[in-house]
Parts: structure tokens; C-alpha cells; sequence
């Protein structure tokens, strides 16, 4: 086996450990174990759990920031297909990288530019604000307020799709149907000037 390839299956091995045990239950010891090396061959690669961990995280916000990205990209498309394609990327995510999902979020110990689901949800709040922003000046809201909205519909996406991580129930296409069916019905009714009806 190659160098490449060994790290390779190292970093697979971890990241079905992390999945199943997360950072505090996963250990160098089982990693090398399930990966048939010894100890300091995962140390050699990664200098520890940390840094496998560190690679493990990384390269799950890449795959669901590139998959999110690519949903987000056609700027001329209506704004209803873009949150449609946005959910069905988070959830296709979620489909087919449980384990992935499962590792991004729980909370990373791992000091890290990139190293936490909450950069990577404010990473996708970005793009989706500058989406709404235009969206809003077109209609004649205030396109300041794309930040609060963009953040909104961004957890809301992100929050089901850690419930349907376990629950898998409705189907894919039918809680994406519904994400979109509440936000943008909820969003092509918006209020110019929002009130309480209740002061608190």
C-alpha cells in the first residue's frame, strides 16, 4: 500500500469511528486497530487524533460547501428553484454522508479556520444573503435585512436536516418540498415593516 493509500484508509477508518463515537469516544488506539497498523503509523500521517480529526472535518465542510455552492451558483434562476435546489443539496448531503453529517455536527474541539458547522452555515448564509439582498431591492424591501433572513432560512434548512438525519422519514424530496413550501410561502407574503402584535 502506497503512502496516499494509507492515509486514505486512515482517514476513512476515522471518519466511521468519529460517526459511531465522535472525537472524545474515538482514540488513536482504535483507529490503528481497525486500520490493522500500529500507533505510530496513524501519528506518522496525522500527529495524532487531533490532526486526523482536523482533516476528517475539513475535507466534510469542502464536500457540503461545494455541494451547497453548486446549488447556489445559476444567479439568473428564480429564487423559489434556488432554495429548492439548496435544501435538495443539504439533504442529498445528509443522504449520502450520514457519516459525515453525523461528524460536522456535533461540536469540533478542533481549533480550526474552517472547523466548526457553524463557520460553514454562516459560509452559506453569505451566499444566500447576497441571493435575498438582490432579491429584496427588486421588491423593495429593505436588502439590509438579507443577513437576518438569510441566517433563518439557513438554520431552518440545516436543523431539519439534522432531524432527518435519524428519522429518514418523510422521503428526501417530500421534507424538501416542505422546507420550501414553508419558507417561500412564508417569504412571497413578507411585510414591508414587520410588527409584534405584542410588545414584550
Amino acid at each position: 500500500m502506497t503512502g496516499e493509500e494509507r492515509r486514505q484508509q486512515l482517514l476513512d477508518v476515522a471518519r466511521s469511528l468519529f460517526a459511531e463515537k465522535g472525537f472524545d469516544g474515538a482514540s488513536v488506539e482504535e483507529i490503528a486497530h481497525r486500520a490493522k497498523v500500529s500507533k505510530p503509523v496513524v501519528y506518522e500521517h496525522f500527529g495524532g487524533k487531533e490532526g486526523v480529526y482536523a482533516v476528517v472535518v475539513d475535507r466534510e465542510m469542502h464536500n457540503l460547501l461545494t455541494q451547497m455552492t453548486t446549488a447556489l451558483t445559476e444567479e439568473d434562476a428564480h429564487p423559489r428553484l434556488l432554495l429548492e435546489r439548496a435544501a435538495a443539496a443539504l439533504l442529498d448531503y445528509v443522504e449520502g454522508s450520514a457519516d459525515g453529517f453525523r461528524i460536522l455536527v456535533r461540536a469540533s474541539p478542533v481549533a480550526s479556520s474552517t472547523g466548526t458547522f457553524s463557520s460553514l452555515l454562516n459560509d452559506i448564509a453569505s451566499q444566500v444573503e447576497s441571493i435575498l439582498g438582490v432579491q429584496f431591492s427588486l421588491r423593495g424591501y429593505d436588502p439590509k435585512l438579507a443577513a437576518l433572513y438569510s441566517q433563518a432560512l439557513v438554520g431552518m434548512v440545516a436543523l431539519t436536516g439534522q432531524w432527518w438525519l435519524d428519522s429518514r422519514k418523510p422521503s428526501k424530496d417530500e421534507v424538501a418540498a416542505h422546507l420550501v413550501n414553508l419558507s417561500w410561502n412564508g417569504l412571497s407574503h413578507l411585510e414591508e415593516a414587520p410588527d409584534l402584535r405584542e410588545k414584550h
